[in-house]
């Protein structure tokens, strides 16, 4: 993980561990300097018990109304002190957790668009987004969790000392006893921390699965399976409620056993002095203060008690961070130069892929291509011409260079795929359009948006319409033209169209295919379809049947005398 900027080190191979620690070296100023203040804060908690006791015995037992104002003054200071020093110090420890979990944020999407892919692996994107965002949250909290636990501690040890000074055995009671709470609020987190991660995986899930039904809402009503999609929810909604019941039973058992441990430690203490001043081993004062720091202690021990809290929580939600950033790459990191220019002569030598077995494919540098293929087929090619995977075996190359050998984010710069469910993004139809085309080559006249809309024959469209989330605003057909109308703005030299036009009606798609052989003249054009209107205006087709190549010509010749070929097209 890295900050831009920051000069952090890059954490390689991250583990639950190494993120929590992560997130506080990073923050250590904050985190350095809200612990001092909060201590300071604890501190002069602890020494108002024990200012009250000096003015019981100096001020009060004597009738001295000078020194007990002078004493009413000196707390009044201490007050004003401790009171800043916890204002100051809860905005450097929460300004340290918010920081933290920006970071975190900002790595899990740096590891989510990593050309290499591999982290969105099986992991649907909701899932995704919970661990960035509240996964993320719950580790920068231990920042908060640090500072308020190393003054939790501080001020129990202020206390320790002060009854060690009155009384030898109230101080080695608190100094023993303190460990020994520690230690089993520790144990009691173990269960939290398994429910934790339990809980957070099911809430990731019924997020996942809400975002998943959302957007494909409008093909669930119109095959009217809104029935089947609410069960579905139910189910998973209901498994992410019964983790979370499960894991807030264990921190209420957590959170209860231990302040009721808590309550006797005190009592103990307090029943302890209570018997010290009866024999007159201790005075008043000296009482009075051993009771007020035993009433005081119970406000660190149940700090303590919510630092062990967030710490399991923390730990479940690194341990999920840790999973995504240190997912696998789907594809390696190549370390060839790219060709320059890019001419766009696409080679495919024995490719073996899913269910490609052995395709030989030779693109000529500005040939329009159509590629007819079974849907298994279709996107395995995909697949390999993106680099989204490497060819079991076999090599695909582009002008001459393996793209196995090629960064995935070069690749993609010189063959730039266009699926057929393209997402568009909020905004206008203009901003959507223009979002792919690099900066150095807005004034390119292949990338004119005007060109690229009436060649995807979306110029009927207002360029200022807003298209809303996913393109909701916006028809099938209308999505479809627009996100063709992306594709050929980006005036990639290789464009890989998959199914551009299956929701516009023939008229229209006989547009597209005029549109699309001006535009992209010179230009090297692959579109997988089996739609007549596009195939006829390709310079030849490709037909894959069962993983393999069985047939090439231009489309009249393929329609007269391959019958698989007909069937598939015309059928």
């Amino acid at each position: 993980m890295s900050d831009a900027g920051s000069g952090d080190r890059v954490i390689e191979g991250p583990t639950g561990p190494r993120v929590l620690r992560d997130a506080v070296r990073t923050q250590w100023r904050d985190v350095t300097a809200s612990a001092v203040l909060a201590s300071g804060h604890q501190v002069g908690e602890t020494l108002v018990p024990v200012l009250i006791g000096l003015a019981v015995d100096r001020a009060l037992a004597p009738g001295d109304g000078r020194a007990l104002l002078l004493w009413l003054a000196v707390l009044a200071l201490v007050y004003f002190m401790l009171s800043w020093s916890f204002r100051l110090g809860a905005m450097a420890g929460e300004r340290a957790g918010a920081r933290a979990a920006h970071r975190l944020r900002m790595a899990l999407v740096e590891r989510v668009l990593d050309p290499r892919g591999g982290a969105e692996d099986g992991r649907l994107p909701g899932a995704l987004a919970t661990i960035a965002t509240e996964d993320a949250r719950r580790v920068g909290a231990v920042n908060v969790a640090l500072f308020a636990g190393i003054a939790a501690l501080v001020g129990i040890a202020v206390a320790a000392v002060v009854l060690l000074r009155i009384s030898l055995p109230l101080g080695l009671l608190v100094l023993l006893g303190t460990p020994a709470l520690l230690a089993a609020g520790h144990l009691l987190s173990k269960p939290l921390e398994r429910r934790s991660h339990a809980e957070q995986e099911r809430a990731a899930r019924a997020s996942a699965v809400a975002v998943d039904l959302v957007g494909g809402l409008r093909v669930l009503k119109g095959i009217g399976a809104e029935p089947a999609a609410v069960a579905r929810y139910r189910a998973t909604s209901g498994a992410s409620l019964a983790a979370t019941l499960r894991a807030a039973r264990a921190e209420a058992a957590q959170n209860g056993t231990v302040l009721a441990l808590t309550g006797v430690f005190i009592a103990v203490v307090a029943l302890i002095g209570g018997r010290l001043a009866a024999a007159g081993d201790i005075g008043l004062g000296e009482l009075v203060t051993a009771v007020g720091l035993a009433l005081l202690l119970l406000g660190p021990l149940q700090v303590l008690s919510w630092v062990t809290t967030e710490l399991a929580q923390a730990r479940a939600s690194a341990a999920r961070i840790a999973a995504v950033l240190a997912a696998p790459a789907a594809v390696p990191a190549g370390t060839a130069a790219p060709p320059h220019p890019v001419h766009g002569r696409l080679r495919l030598t024995g490719v073996t892929s899913g269910p490609l077995d052995g395709v030989d494919l030779d693109v000529a540098p500005g040939e329009l291509l159509g590629v007819v293929a079974a849907p298994a087929d279709a996107a395995a090619l995909l697949r390999c011409l993106a680099r989204q995977a490497d060819p079991d075996s076999g090599t695909v190359e582009l002008d001459g260079v393996a793209l196995s050998a090629l960064d995935p984010g070069e690749v993609r710069r010189a063959i730039l795929v266009a699926p057929h469910d393209a997402d568009l993004f909020e905004g206008t139809l203009l901003d959507n359009v223009t979002a792919a085309v690099p900066t150095d080559a807005r004034t390119n006249a292949r990338t004119d948006p005007g060109k690229a809309l009436l060649a995807a024959a979306a110029d009927d469209i207002a360029a200022d319409a807003p298209v809303g989330e996913h393109g909701r605003a916006l028809s099938g057909g209308q999505r479809q033209r627009a996100a063709l109308a992306r594709a050929l703005a980006a005036d990639s030299p290789v464009l890989v169209l998959h199914d551009p036009t299956t929701a516009v009606d023939a008229v229209t798609e006989a547009r597209i295919a005029d549109g699309l052989r001006a535009l992209r003249d010179g230009r090297t054009t692959l579109v997988v379809t089996t739609s007549p209107a596009l195939l006829a205006a390709t310079d030849r087709v490709v037909l894959l049947e069962g993983g393999r190549l069985t047939d090439t010509a231009a489309h009249t010749d393929l329609v007269h005398r391959n019958d698989a070929y007909r069937t598939a097209v015309l059928a």
